[in-house]
């Protein structure tokens, strides 16, 4: 089992505005990089796997996706259009869900970082180890209300996805069950609806920006939403204590 360190250890919390967070949040993603790339390259080639399985190709058109003058309803209305589509998407959602402690691994790794400890790759692979069950369960919970919000017409997705921001480090952090950590998430972005908003919304476009520039650029900023999610937490609930393992 894991602890936690009683003793405060050095590292910066941003203040409670998203200028800050995303600020502090690129500061830490400077440092985690290398983890960040190797996280995003695992997904993908389970994702290709996936694909190749199927018999479904999500990335053939991408590479016109810089050049439909800003309609990019095109691309999303020729991907849905293919076959497969459905199979893929379904089984995506499970490969989401399953790979969701991989990332609750770079959000401990940027703590780490963050306090200035050495950091070991196995740290990558955490939430394996550590609340596994939980962290399935609320990334399957968070899938489902998400993939609703977007089954809506996409916009209400943007609305709803800032109050699950924080989730992951809640159940990293404080070991806390998938139910407590919506609880928690939901209650603290609620009061502070305008700062998670903003948060939210400019690291998603941080992190779709590598498609927009460069398709395979997606590796390289796919995973700052993530690192986000780390120092938004820190922001309304302070810098987490060092997890000890024995």
């Amino acid at each position: 089992m894991s602890e936690f360190n009683e003793f405060d250890q050095q590292g910066s919390v941003p203040e409670r505005n998203t200028g800050s967070i995303i600020s502090h949040a690129f500061e830490m993603y400077k440092g985690v990089i290398l983890y960040a790339i190797v996280a995003m390259i695992i997904y993908l080639l389970a994702d290709f796997l996936l694909q190749s399985i199927i018999g479904f190709n999500s990335w053939s058109g991408f590479r016109d996706f810089r050049n439909l003058d800003g309609d990019y309803s095109k691309y999303y209305g020729s991907l849905w259009n293919k076959p497969g589509v459905s199979l893929y998407y379904s089984f995506s959602s499970l490969l989401r869900i399953l790979f969701a402690p991989l990332f609750v691994g770079l959000i401990y790794i940027t703590n780490k970082y963050n306090t200035k400890v050495p950091v070991e790759f196995s740290d990558l692979f955490i939430g394996y180890r550590q609340n596994l069950g939980n962290i399935l369960l609320y990334s399957l919970i968070t899938n489902i209300i998400l993939g609703i919000s977007f089954a809506l017409c996409f916009l209400p997705v943007l609305f709803v996805y800032p109050l699950f921001l924080i989730g992951y480090p809640i159940l990293l952090f404080e070991n806390a069950s998938g139910i407590d950590a919506l609880s928690k998430t939901f209650a603290i972005a609620k009061e502070n609806y305008g700062v998670f908003l903003g948060t939210a919304l400019l690291g998603l476009l941080i992190t779709i920006s590598g498609a927009l520039l460069c398709c395979f650029g997606i590796i390289f900023t796919a995973p700052f939403i993530t690192v986000a999610m780390y120092s938004t937490y820190c922001a309304y609930l302070g810098k987490p204590k060092q997890i000890i393992h024995p």
